[in-house]
């Protein structure tokens, strides 16, 4: 029976294994990348909640500056 030489094999089997790794890491990933995008989505839901509370309270038209506070009204034309 013939066989690959040590250092054949042992070069074959290292590349196997970094190839395992990196799929894994790959799929670490993907799963950390879903998750964030659930908590963008959780994000969007809470900023839409919040959104219409102060929509309510200040009007439809209401402009708040996120630094300041400040709450002012939109001009027509204004988008």
């Amino acid at each position: 029976m013939k066989k690959v030489k040590d250092e054949e094999l042992k070069h074959l089997q290292d590349l196997n294994t970094e190839f395992n790794k990196i799929k894994a890491q790959l799929g670490d990933l993907t799963l950390q990348k879903h998750g964030l995008i659930l908590q963008v989505q959780d994000l969007k839901a809470q900023f839409q909640q919040a959104e219409k509370a102060l929509m309510e309270t200040y009007g439809e038209k209401a402009i708040i500056n996120l630094e300041t506070g400040e709450v002012k009204d939109k001009e027509d034309g204004e988008d």
